[in-house]
């Protein structure tokens, strides 16, 4: 058997292997390890720690951890309540008020806190009882959650994006920068079609009723201010330094960790208990992602030294498409490979495969990396992992999965929708990072 075929196989096999229920890093440790020394003995071994070693000296990704824990305080801490009803009646006489509300605190909430399941299930937990009582669809309403929650792996700071700089070789103060187009983008596609929905059919999301919103404006002004300034101060002590080049990411975030412990401390939100879960989640999730990387890092290392990286390049250069056509089959890949894994595994072991190829056809990095990011937001909404579900059934028991998928699935068409219309209009992912880096 050739190397280039070995590796292959070794690609097969870890599909069937994860199909069969065997957990992703340790398949992908074992599998590379084995295959290597099959394919050129003690070599693997070196080849291991060395890029092991390598992984580890990045710096960039000690803010994994650090924004990861600035979510959970952000989510024990219950910043968000008094941001959610003040939006909720600013807007009550629009159609689908609710709908409005959720997205906009939800995306307010993923500029803070940068993690999909803690904004999923905040917003949840605020917003479901709420869109029950008031009548809302329940499909519209569990759609309008799990999509909003969704962009807070998009819109900076991303943990997700501080991952991909470094795997993608892209600066991650520039795909933050080119993230900010496309996510509010979403975010705006998500509200309009929302309120056109309403519009059309006012029994999926009534306006609030003129008694419940009655509240005097000042009072209204008051619970507008309090419910921004801790993520408007968030914002700028974290986000501001990285894209104006004064700080890391890492300094950023650890700027921010001490900025959500404060701010939970003056509003009283944080207790002992709270802040112990946060450290635990914290701990679990980010442990969790790094023995990823490292197996998957050498995954791809393996996989690299037997060929077959270089024949799958080849391959996808040599299409008989123009390279757009090339580039619409990468992102259906992609596509498909998020309905069974979630994205840190196709961050780590399938976009350095596929991303050579991309680079051959000289498309621009930067924007090809906003594109992967675009395309990873719908693994959250995309059967049959589609975690966002799970995140927001865990807090709302009294909606059923069936209605839960179908809203998701409604909002993940337009997440496509949203993903051509960067691919159609580069400028939307790359005006920001050239204008405000002169390129």
């Amino acid at each position: 058997m050739s190397p280039e075929l070995l590796g292959f196989v070794l690609l097969g096999t870890f599909f069937v292997a994860i199909f069969a229920g065997f957990p992703i890093a340790f398949t992908l440790l074992f599998l590379s390890l084995g295959a290597g020394y099959l394919a050129f003995g003690d070599v693997v071994f070196y080849l291991s720690v060395l890029h092991t070693s390598g992984l580890m000296k990045e710096q960039v990704l000690v803010a994994v951890p650090l924004f990861i824990f600035m979510g959970y305080l952000l989510e024990e801490g219950g910043l968000m309540e008094r941001l959610f009803h003040a939006l909720r009646l600013l807007f009550g006489p629009v159609p689908g008020s609710l709908y409005v509300a959720v997205l906009l605190t939800a995306t307010i909430f993923g500029i803070a806190a940068g993690t999909v399941g803690a904004t999923v299930a905040v917003v949840g937990i605020m917003a479901a009882p709420t869109m029950t009582r008031a009548g809302y669809d329940a499909r519209l309403s569990a759609g309008a959650i799990t999509a909003g929650g969704s962009l807070g792996i998009l819109i900076p700071p991303s943990v997700m994006l501080i991952v991909m700089g470094p795997m993608m070789g892209v600066p991650v103060v520039e795909l933050y920068a080119g993230a900010f187009g496309p996510g509010f983008l979403l975010a705006a596609i998500f509200i309009v079609w929302t309120v056109v929905r309403c519009a059309i059919n006012p029994r999926l999301g009534p306006p609030l009723s003129r008694e419940a919103r009655a509240l005097p404006t000042r009072t209204l002004l008051s619970e507008l201010t309090f419910g921004m300034f801790p993520h408007l101060v968030l914002t700028v002590v974290t986000l501001g330094p990285i894209l104006a080049g004064m700080a890391t990411p890492t300094e950023a975030a650890g700027v921010g960790v001490v900025g959500t412990v404060l701010m939970a401390l003056a509003y009283r939100t944080l207790t002992w208990e709270r802040l112990k879960r946060a450290v635990i989640s914290t701990a679990e999730q980010s442990s969790m992602m790094f023995f990823l990387a490292v197996a998957s890092n050498i995954f791809g290392a393996v996989f690299t030294r037997l060929g077959s990286a270089t024949l799958l390049t080849e391959t996808l250069v040599n299409l008989p498409l123009p390279p757009m056509g090339t580039l619409l089959v990468v992102m259906l890949l992609i596509f498909l490979l998020g309905w069974p894994f979630e994205w840190p595994t196709i961050v780590f072991v399938f976009v350095p495969l596929l991303q050579p190829a991309i680079m051959a056809l000289h498309f621009d990095p930067l924007w090809f990396a906003v594109l992967v990011a675009v395309n990873f937001q719908t693994t959250f909404l995309s059967p049959p992992l589609a975690t966002a579900a799970y995140y927001l059934k865990a807090v709302a028991p009294g909606w059923t999965l069936t209605d839960i998928h179908r809203g998701m699935a409604e909002f993940m068409v337009l997440q496509m929708v949203g993903l051509l219309l960067v691919m159609a209009f580069p400028a939307i992912g790359l005006w920001f990072p050239h204008w405000l880096y002169g390129k």
